[in-house]
């Protein structure tokens, strides 16, 4: 008989190196737009006019940071580092799972956001995150409202019942407008819990003196930024563990944009999930931007300055990326949404998560990042889903 020699299995080149240079400035289509033309092209017009307001805001908060002339090599020094991890992809070495921590339970404050009719708590915990990069421990947790980690809770009486874990997007964390805008408390009426995670440097999490909830996500320059998504995980692991130490029978997980990127970050650290459903995901960070005005224009001249390229900036922040790891999470069990009209997240970057989880399930909407046309059949699918994996559980 022949000998054979097992031969080693190459992988295959990351995508941060094939991606092409022109990705962000491709053309978007789906199958939508000749079906519903207006609504489409339309709602994508807007998105165009509302981003560069948002673009205004990050470049702010961003540039003064990196354009500083000690901060230029630094900003070089880390980038490399995260870079290197990222070549490994080792999912377990980045991703580290935090150790066991009292979550206490909060009485919501009177001038607070509570839903109607729904018993609701907020819980609190002293999040066990420090940075991947010793050399940012320090001013990293110098925010000390960024140390404590919230949530509000809503929670049947006779619960625990499968949960829905939804994260906010990038500014907007007010727990009012995402209980409005994506209907949670039908989630809630169809036998739902539900646990509405605020991200660092978001809401009670960002400093008093920050101008807007966020801005320290993008005030220590791009370092500080991956280290906010790296605490983001983290924070939501430690949710995870404690709602299926409550009982939980199922746990799964949806988001908006930078929301939908975290809730795709859990599909590949977190394989207990029954369900992930990012909508409008951001999947591609650096690329995304350079689309936009003025901070792609803004990112080209500093990155010269630093000595990055986009693509240096793509490594350097892939160490996060859903791109850059295969799902612990079954695919199937993944529902990706994307907004036809979409130009904050444009169905391209949609697209390529899709193409990453073959797998997953994929549904478009006919509208944009903050107008959702047909939502409701969005809404209703979602429910299909979570049911269909949380084995069809009924409540009265």
């Amino acid at each position: 008989m022949a000998k054979t020699s097992l031969q080693p299995v190459k992988k295959s080149p990351p995508w941060w190196r094939s991606l092409p240079d022109d990705f962000y400035c491709q053309s978007d289509g789906t199958e939508l737009d000749s079906e519903y033309p207006l609504k489409v092209y339309g709602t994508a017009m807007m998105d165009r006019v509302m981003r560069t307001g948002l673009s205004l805001m990050i470049s702010g908060a961003l540039l003064p940071q990196v354009i500083k002339r000690e901060g230029l090599s630094r900003e070089r020094e880390w980038m490399d580092f995260y870079a290197h991890l990222a070549e490994q992809r080792d999912v377990d070495q980045v991703f580290i799972a935090p150790p066991k921590v009292d979550i206490t339970e909060h009485k919501i404050g009177k001038f607070a956001y509570k839903p109607k009719d729904i018993p609701a708590v907020e819980l609190r915990f002293e999040s066990p995150f420090t940075p991947l990069n010793p050399a940012l421990t320090e001013s990293y947790l110098s925010y000390t409202r960024n140390r404590t980690a919230r949530a509000q809770y809503w929670r049947h009486p006779d619960g625990p019942r499968p949960t829905l874990i939804f994260v906010h997007g990038v500014v907007e964390s007010s727990y009012a407008f995402n209980s409005l805008f994506f209907s949670l408390k039908t989630f809630y009426d169809n036998g739902y819990d539900v646990l509405l995670m605020i991200q660092p440097f978001h809401g009670d999490r960002a400093e008093r003196c920050h101008p807007f909830s966020g801005y320290g996500l993008f005030s220590g320059g791009f370092s500080q930024l991956n280290e906010g998504l790296l605490q983001a995980v983290s924070d939501l692991r430690v949710f995870v563990d404690y709602l299926f130490e409550r009982g939980a029978p199922h746990v799964g997980i949806s988001g908006l944009s930078l929301g939908g990127y975290l809730s795709s970050v859990m599909a590949v650290v977190e394989p207990r999930l029954a369900f992930c459903i990012p909508n409008s995901p951001l999947v591609a960070p650096v690329d995304t931007v350079r689309d936009w005005v003025p901070i792609g224009r803004a990112m080209e001249i500093v990155g010269k300055r630093i000595g990055l390229s986009p693509l240096d900036l793509r490594r350097g922040m892939a160490i996060h990326s859903p791109l850059s790891y295969q799902p612990k999470l079954d695919p199937d069990r993944v529902m990706i949404i994307g907004g036809a009209g979409d130009r904050f997240t444009p169905p391209r970057f949609v697209r390529l998560l899709h193409s990453h989880w073959p797998e997953s399930h994929l549904h478009w909407f006919p509208g944009n990042h903050l107008v959702h046309l047909g939502q409701q059949e969005y809404l209703k699918l979602m429910r299909h889903f979570m049911d269909s994996h949380c084995q069809n559980i009924s409540y009265s």
